[in-house]
């Protein structure tokens, strides 16, 4: 086996063009094609074209909400932590994870709940466009599709792409039906990395939208 010889400011640029050529020729329109390259990057998983799914210019939407200055929620700070912040930032975001906050743990202890079920409820009361960026907690999810329902929350984007086993595919298919523009990886794959990943390809997007 002969070593590839690339100069390390080629890697990811040379990566893309090997997920491209791996794809045979299947594409989706931009800016979809860049986010799902970004998310095979991540997870060397071709599955995603497959399993990424996108409401109708939820991309789209992402990125214009971000441009806008969104605030980004989180449900680990793993995903938080592989978010470029300054980036981001540069457009008037933050990105957030509450999980670990005295308050919530504090809630979710006397409720009898997870942390992420009320860190979103800690994330809704955020003002301006919110995306929520979900790769861990299937109960985050479920608790987004409830406050969409009773509480009348509207975020601009939903990210679900928990990893597991446990009512994972069941969340993933509640937010599909929510009526509020998502990206989700149907079935069991996701996980912080991709979640981050996809923040991160809406936010690295220089195109028109």
């Amino acid at each position: 086996m002969k070593l590839e010889i690339v100069k390390p400011e080629d890697i990811e640029k040379r990566s893309m063009e090997i997920i491209t050529s791996e794809l045979n020729g299947r594409t989706l329109p931009e800016p979809q094609f860049s986010i799902l390259k970004r998310c095979i990057h991540t997870s060397a998983d071709f599955d995603y074209y497959d399993n990424l799914t996108f409401s109708e210019n939820a991309a789209q939407i992402g990125i214009k909400a971000i441009r806008e200055g969104a605030h980004i929620v989180t449900d680990t700070k793993m995903a938080a932590a592989g978010i470029n912040k300054g980036k981001l930032k540069q457009y008037g975001g933050e990105v957030h994870c509450f999980i670990s906050d005295d308050d919530v743990v504090e809630e979710a202890k006397k409720e009898g709940c997870t942390r992420a079920t009320i860190s979103m409820r800690k994330g809704a009361k955020l003002k301006g466009p919110v995306i929520f960026a979900i790769g861990n907690a299937p109960t985050a999810l479920v608790e987004l599709d409830r406050l969409i329902r009773e509480e009348g929350l509207r975020p601009a984007l939903i990210i679900g792409v928990p990893v597991g086993f446990v009512n994972v595919v069941e969340s993933k298919e509640l937010i599909m039906k929510a009526g509020i523009p998502y990206i989700v990886a149907r079935g069991r794959k996701g996980g912080s990395n991709i979640a981050a990943t996809i923040c991160n390809a809406m936010i690295y997007w220089k195109g028109e939208i």
